[in-house]
């Protein structure tokens, strides 16, 4: 999958929730590599500190939304333009706002994907990076929790519960990402009557009113209280409301719940990677949202690529008779078996190590570990095989070392295990000449990584 950025540039203005300013937002297309990157064009020239990428490490809070900062540089609300942007596809983009919240609009994400349609999406000459699932994690606080699960792709399930006869117990789904404008896009943002006068008190919601929110009345408050809540809100006093919604109908009779799954995307952008797998979410909200996105990141961090997901009887692109039409390697030196992927950047190879290779007999007789230089040579083939896929005819042409440099030898590799190799290309191949980094994966496991520099040449 390639990345992608906005086709063009769009503006969208109106109140910010909390501090109820007049803002500006413009989005732009940034190039590859750069992923979110939020800009306080009004603190341009009063501040070195002026912009942050859109990274969970930067959660400053999460009452209400989720607010960003680096140094002076603070921006709330921005969950809704990420979850936008993420689910639309968009890796790389510049978010230029001139006060420290996002625009509420109408409190749900139509507005951003609108705009984001209007302009299109453009495709980069850049491989995405994907975060591929491969075993189950739970992260708690307290009555909340978040499970990632392995699946084929992107898909998020939701589930809420209240102390409230209105809105007790909802669900919500996203199977597919290609549902996500039409299903979750348009789902605002709701607060219960009880909650405002509170969030008055604490200086928030000051731009917050029937058209950009749900608001829900559900426990009978003094008329007196109302007439203030009304009156902070910018709206007409009433002596009484019927309990419900009171600006409805829904669009959806489970919008609530929807938009909570709308928010989780927009949090869990803050990973600064796609996620390929299945989230649960029982009771969540910006906090555990954010907290996960900050836990999840690490994990992310430690592990430069995701680890390839090879299925068991997959039909491979190459098996081992293509391999040895494209590599002149023969027994014992020739140390694929098999490719199951080949991209613009990167090939997939896998070599499944027995007792009967050859080299165990000296590497060791009473431990047999295959020996690292041999790591290197199966991870040169791969990439060699697919460079050499490339051209018409590759028995004319070899691959050879220039350099190696960073290797890693972080697992063992002993018989019965299968070697999945991930090879990537870091800059295009320029005059026969490739920068490579690699890895070998065992059991979900980086076992070696290096970086490496081959040149292709004609044998004449």
């Amino acid at each position: 999958m390639k990345q992608h950025t906005l086709g063009g540039e769009f503006v969208l203005k109106g109140k910010g929730l909390h501090t109820g300013a007049y803002v500006t937002l413009r989005l732009k297309p940034a190039d590859i590599n750069v992923g979110y990157i939020i800009r306080r064009v009004d603190l341009i020239g009063k501040s070195d500190s002026y912009e942050m990428k859109a990274l969970a490490e930067y959660v400053s809070a999460t009452e209400r939304g989720t607010v960003l900062r680096h140094g002076d540089c603070q921006v709330s609300t921005v969950e809704h333009c990420l979850s936008a942007l993420y689910a639309l596809g968009i890796d790389n983009c510049i978010m230029e706002v001139d006060a420290p919240e996002f625009p509420i609009l109408d409190g749900s994400a139509s507005q951003y994907v609108t705009e984001i349609q209007r302009v299109g999406i453009s495709e980069q000459m850049a491989e995405r990076r994907e975060y591929i699932v491969t075993s189950k994690t739970t992260y708690t606080m307290g009555e909340s929790s978040i499970t990632l699960m392995p699946d084929d792709k992107f898909s998020v399930q939701v589930m809420v519960g209240y102390d409230s006869p209105i809105l007790a117990n909802q669900y919500a789904i996203l199977d597919s990402m290609q549902d996500y404008v039409e299903n979750i896009s348009s789902c605002r943002t709701f607060v219960f009557v009880r909650e405002i006068e509170q969030l008055i008190q604490a200086g928030l919601i000051k731009g917050g009113d029937l058209n950009n929110a749900l608001v829900i009345y559900d426990k009978k408050i003094p008329d007196e209280c109302l007439h203030k809540i009304c009156a902070a809100c910018g709206q007409e006093p009433q002596s009484t409301y019927d309990m419900g919604y009171i600006n409805g109908p829904l669009k959806f009779p489970n919008e609530p719940a929807r938009h909570k799954l709308l928010d989780i995307i927009g949090d869990l952008a803050l990973v600064g990677v796609h996620i390929r797998g299945r989230i649960v979410a029982i009771h969540p909200g910006h906090g555990i949202n954010t907290s996960f996105a900050t836990s999840f990141r690490k994990k992310v961090a430690r592990q430069e690529v995701s680890t390839p997901v090879v299925e068991c009887g997959a039909k491979p692109i190459y098996d081992i008779n293509d391999i040895r039409r494209l590599l002149p390697h023969r027994y014992p030196m020739l140390l694929v078996d098999k490719i199951m992927e080949i991209g613009e950047q990167h090939v997939v190879a896998v070599k499944n190590v027995t007792c009967n290779e050859p080299f165990f007999q000296g590497h060791f007789p009473d431990e047999l570990v295959m020996p690292g230089v041999l790591q290197i040579e199966a991870m040169a083939q791969a990439i060699g095989i697919m460079v050499l896929s490339r051209v018409k005819d590759p028995e004319n042409y070899s691959t050879y070392f220039i350099n190696i440099n960073n290797v890693k030898f972080r697992n063992k590799v002993v018989p019965g295990d299968t070697m999945v190799m991930k090879m990537v290309l870091t800059s295009p191949v320029r005059r026969g000449v490739a920068n490579i980094k690699g890895f070998i994966f065992v059991d979900g496991k980086v076992a070696t990584e290096a970086e490496m520099v081959a040149t292709i040449r004609h044998k004449e």
